[in-house]
């Protein structure tokens, strides 16, 4: 059984259609990635029923840290996870085995760590961000329990998610994360307004998010006992002793992917104090503006995240004709889910505002951003299906750079450029035009990567 399991696991990767492949493996992350979503806006949402806009702006202040324990999960999800696949395509299976265990004990070290220094300099970090007298008290709340305390589960939850992912396990991981936001929509309320008194419904939010990541974290451990026997993933029983090459390898491909969704946090951070600085209405507004834009983009990552183990693995087995096809049929998907956003949200911004606050002026100001963040859509999609493309095919520098290249060269200089110019509508329309000139710049690079590997080198530019 376990025999057959593994060679239907290998077919998906080397024989199966490519849009059924593509479909098997990134519908069920799509899913997971907007039931996650839903699961954070569900806080944004529920927190705007108290219709106090300064816990809105202090919940969306803390996405900035929550989205570095991303950043966290990234580095080795992505890293050791990609190495994995590429190891399994080269028929590397004990390697594969001891990288994945390695990965996932790093992970936990790295959580830890993180958690212990938001603890040590909550006050600073969160006045750095842009919390303000009004804001501050609630961002504490959220923070210490979506971050300090859940932080941990987080980071393993999602790193397993990823190897399972990787090996084919892609319902698997996709339920993990969708019972885990499922049980937060459930939660939010009876801890919001049930359980804890008037005022605190920023830490009920904190709670319910900080349980159902535990609940997930436990989920995936069951899920790894499992299939342990039936590929190489297993619970870790002690640190293993893995290649240096393997090591460089994860962090190569790890810290680009870690670094690019800091780089995506340095921009809100700016963003935040951009838009403070006009006022604590203007940044609820913007703040409720990014969680919304998120459905047609976490559409795309679920795409891209399908896409990654597929072009991952035929790199290392070096089958080009097929690695090209996977990245067509994502790009092709991911445009086609963008396009039909920017016309849904132009019409509907109103409504979609309306949903998470009844304040006149935040729903007002909130429809104007939205109508104009809108057009960035299939740019940024454009932009990271880029930077996922040269994950898998061990293209870590170049990953790196395209990050460097699209938020420390274009987005934030522009922020800067449009804030003074523009004022506040500058900083909503900077997304588009840093995006439209990334691409540009992206897929110029990417003739030259393509070339490089249909000549069959094997250093990376």
């Amino acid at each position: 059984m376990a025999n057959e399991n593994a060679d239907r696991k290998t077919a998906l990767f080397e024989t199966e259609r490519v849009p059924k492949a593509l479909f098997f493996m990134a519908v069920p992350t799509i899913i997971s990635q907007l039931i996650t979503l839903v699961y954070n806006m569900a806080d944004t949402w529920f927190i705007g029923r108290a219709n106090n806009p300064y816990m809105v702006a202090a919940s969306s202040l803390v996405l900035t840290v929550y989205l570095m324990v991303g950043a966290l999960a990234n580095l080795f999800g992505v890293g050791g996870g990609s190495l994995v696949v590429r190891l399994l395509g080269g028929r590397n299976v004990e390697e594969a085995r001891k990288t994945a265990s390695w990965t996932l004990v790093m992970a936990a070290f790295a959580a830890v760590g993180f958690s212990v220094l938001c603890l040590i300099f909550m006050d600073p970090l969160l006045v750095l961000l842009g919390a303000s007298s009004n804001t501050l008290n609630y961002a504490r709340q959220y923070l210490i329990f979506v971050v300090v305390i859940g932080g941990f589960a987080n980071v393993l939850a999602t790193t397993m998610s990823f190897m399972l992912r990787n090996v084919g396990y892609a319902r698997e991981a996709a339920f993990g994360l969708s019972m885990g936001g499922l049980l937060n929509i459930v939660l939010d309320p009876i801890f919001m307004f049930i359980i804890l008194p008037d005022g605190l419904q920023v830490m009920g939010a904190g709670i319910a998010t900080m349980l159902s990541n535990f609940i997930s974290l436990a989920y995936f451990i069951a899920v790894y006992r499992r299939v342990e026997g039936t590929c190489v993933l297993a619970l870790p029983r002690r640190i293993e002793r893995i290649r240096r090459e393997s090591r460089l390898n994860i962090f190569s491909i790890g810290v680009p992917a870690a670094f690019s969704v800091f780089l995506f946090d340095l921009t809100n951070i700016v963003i935040n104090r951009l838009s403070a600085s006009y006022g604590d209405i203007e940044l609820a507004a913007i703040g409720i503006v990014q969680k919304v834009e998120r459905f047609p983009l976490n559409i795309g990552i679920g795409i891209c995240l399908g896409m990654i183990p597929l072009i991952a693995y035929n790199y290392g087995a070096g089958n080009l004709k097929r690695m090209d096809a996977f990245f067509v049929a994502a790009r092709v998907a991911g445009l086609a889910v963008a396009a039909v956003s920017v016309a849904l949200y132009y019409v509907f911004a109103p409504l979609l505002i309306g949903a998470f606050i009844r304040d006149a002026e935040t729903v007002r100001l909130g429809t104007q951003f939205l109508r104009a963040r809108c057009f960035a859509t299939p740019f940024m999609f454009l932009s990271f299906n880029m930077v996922n493309f040269m994950q898998a095919v061990n293209r870590g520098k170049v990953s790196f750079w395209l990050a460097v290249i699209r938020q420390v060269c274009l987005n934030i200089p522009l922020l800067f450029i449009m804030n003074a110019l523009f004022g506040v509508m500058g900083i909503v329309w900077t997304q588009a035009v840093a995006d439209i000139l990334n691409v540009v710049v992206s897929y110029v690079i990417y003739g030259r990567v393509i070339r490089e590997i249909r000549a069959g080198l094997e250093q990376p530019i």
